[in-house]
């Protein structure tokens, strides 16, 4: 339910707080890289903006993990901006300022005009769900504060992934609409509503398969996403090739996808699919047959103003030069893995040796490419360091070897202390680290972990753990929760460690 004020938003509870990858700058980065554009964002000293930062707990990351960049980050809700300025006093980060604003009028606002120009404009959640007044003071604020050759990164529900899912999200709005109460037991009415039709063999619902395999999946999602997705006013998926239009006016440039796997149309279509794909040059036809061939329901497009092209050979030095960690232990790292193409296969013969070098910390990929022992036909940085951080077992790290400072390790306890709690199961989560230069991507019960370790209670009792992080749960998820606390304590510290994010 949206109040006088909200203009169509979900006002009456707050968004889920999240720390996102595809927005953090080594994400963004690498992305650019593997697009075979230059990477123009200084090390130090760069201005950050977040657009429709929610509860801000990405810019406090961010901020956290570079303390000599500037963060903003902008947001429409009051109650998400009180909150984040509540923790970043707690934490003590003095590099990151949270602003209550309506996007649809900042640019022209005199804070707006106060602010330096941005090296990097992140907005993820916000374009399909906010109205044309809003859009188009984006592209406004985009083209006068995004400076050459500055990144901007946008989210979106895309259009033809989204196809089949209309007509489950205008039932579950308008069945929601229709009842008193509060967003969250609105979008829960309805999504009641569409598994009863569903039931009934409607066969609007029945026509797409996608929609009968989503249901039990919305299951597991929490009721404060599914209102902020389903009961917004302004919900619209898009095109592509739109949002390209729209933001050129800003002149901003199409580069690719922070999503990074899809930057590789080997592992998104098939020979035959990649042969139609090949007959078309311009970027926007490209992305469309993509989308025909594998269609993406949340698009992570990276647009750059004044997209400087690299040659191959300028790409891939750039490309020896980073450095990557494993995100996990090596005996677990998957050589196997599902790709919108079907199976990819990494050659064992080469990253076996890879990873096991990897296991013993950050190591650069110019060192990787010759691990002992790995055995390849020829140097290819981009599928390197392409499938190890896009499949998620491994990141790039911005400063190898950095320690966390007390800014870092107050942020991290305060995010152990908020979200390594029950009712954030089954979220994705994340700790600062200024040697990741963004977010350390984690479990929840990895988060509960690492927060004991800081607390330094790391040698407590796994019992007692197990019963602040499961007892509400059921008898068969309680052995699932700990389970995964043992294999935590077991390797999550010393990872942490590796990592940056908890001290040596």
């Amino acid at each position: 339910m949206s109040s006088a004020w909200g203009q169509g938003y979900v006002t009456d509870i707050d968004y889920d707080p999240g720390v996102y990858r595809e927005q953090m700058p080594t994400q963004l980065k690498l992305a650019c890289l593997l697009s075979g554009v230059h990477w123009d964002v200084p090390d130090e000293g760069a201005h950050y903006v977040e657009l429709g930062c929610g509860q801000g707990i990405g810019a406090l990351v961010v901020a956290a993990s570079n303390p000599s960049w500037r963060v903003t980050a902008l947001d429409f809700a009051p109650g998400h901006i009180a909150g984040a300025r509540a923790l970043a006093r707690e934490a003590g980060i003095a590099n990151v300022t949270f602003l209550e604003a309506d996007l649809a009028t900042f640019a022209e606002s005199p804070a707006a005009a106060a602010l330096p120009e941005a090296d990097i404009v992140t907005a993820h959640g916000v374009w399909s769900w906010v109205g044309e007044p809003v859009k188009q003071g984006i592209v406004r604020l985009l083209r006068s504060k995004l400076r050459a050759g500055g990144v901007a990164h946008v989210s979106y529900n895309a259009l033809p992934g989204w196809q089949g899912m209309l007509l489950v999200q205008r039932l579950v709005r308008e069945a929601g609409l229709r009842l008193a109460g509060r967003s969250d037991r609105q979008a829960a009415a309805g999504l009641s509503l569409v598994r009863d039709l569903l039931g009934a063999e409607a066969g609007g619902l029945l026509s797409d398969k996608r929609i009968a395999a989503w249901l039990p999946e919305a299951a597991k999602l929490s009721a404060t996403y599914l209102a902020h997705e389903f009961m917004n006013g302004h919900w619209a998926p898009c095109w592509q090739a739109e949002v390209a239009s729209d933001l050129a006016a800003a002149q901003l440039d199409f580069v690719g996808t922070s999503t990074l796997l899809e930057n590789f149309p080997e592992l998104a279509m098939t020979g035959p699919q990649r042969a139609v794909y090949e007959r078309f040059d311009d970027p926007l036809m490209r992305e469309l047959v993509k989308e025909s061939c594998n269609p993406r329901t949340l698009r992570h497009d990276l647009y750059v103003r004044g997209a400087r092209r690299m040659s191959a050979a300028q790409r891939d030095a750039a490309l020896r030069g980073l450095w990557l960690a494993l995100l996990t232990t090596p005996d677990r790292v998957r050589l196997e893995v599902d790709v919108a193409a079907g199976k990819a296969e990494m050659a064992r013969a080469f990253y076996e040796p890879v990873v096991r070098m990897m296991g013993d910390g950050p190591a650069q990929v110019a060192d990787l490419l010759h691990a002992p022992g790995a055995v390849s036909e020829r140097e290819n940085p981009a599928e390197l360091a392409g499938l190890m951080v896009g499949t998620r077992q491994a990141m790039v790290i911005a400063r190898p070897g950095a320690a966390p400072d007390a800014t870092v390790l107050r942020l991290n306890a305060l995010l152990a202390r908020h979200f390594g709690v029950t009712a954030m199961l089954n979220r994705g989560q994340s700790m600062a680290s200024i040697a990741a230069g963004g977010g350390v991507p984690m479990t929840t019960a990895e988060l509960f972990v690492a927060g004991r370790a800081l607390a330094g209670a790391a040698d407590e009792r796994i019992e007692g753990w197990t019963e602040a992080l499961a007892g509400p749960l059921e008898p068969s998820d309680q052995e699932k929760v700990a389970a995964a606390l043992a294999e935590a304590r077991a390797d999550t510290p010393a990872r942490l460690r590796r990592l940056g994010a908890l001290p040596s």
